[in-house]
C-alpha cells in the first residue's frame, strides 16, 4: 500500500472510517455521507480535526482534489496525499 510515499496512520484510519462499504476505495457519495453523518464522532475520537468536519460542497471539493486520475474513486494513496497535507499530518 505504501508505494513511493509514506502516509500517516491518521490518514489510513480516516480512510477506513470513510470507506462505508469496506471495498478499499472511496466514492464521492461515501465521503459526503460519512463526513456528514460520522464527522462529529470522528472528530471527537481524534480521527479527524474538528475543523475538518465539512459541508457537502467542501467534502466534494476535497474529493475532487484527491481524485488525481479522474476515475471517480479514491485509493488510499490518493486520499492520503491530500489529507496528510491538508490536515498537517505529514
Amino acid at each position: 500500500m505504501r508505494r513511493g510515499r509514506m502516509m500517516s496512520d491518521k490518514a489510513r484510519k480516516l480512510f477506513e472510517a470513510l470507506d462505508l462499504d469496506h471495498d478499499g476505495v472511496l466514492t464521492r457519495e461515501e465521503v459526503i455521507i460519512a463526513l456528514r453523518t460520522n464527522g462529529p464522532s470522528l472528530a471527537a475520537s481524534g480521527v479527524l480535526p474538528f475543523w475538518g468536519v465539512q459541508d457537502v460542497d467542501d467534502s466534494s471539493a476535497l474529493f475532487d482534489r484527491a481524485d488525481q486520475n479522474g476515475d471517480a474513486v479514491l485509493t488510499l494513496d490518493e486520499f492520503a496525499a491530500v489529507v496528510d497535507r491538508r490536515f498537517g499530518w505529514s
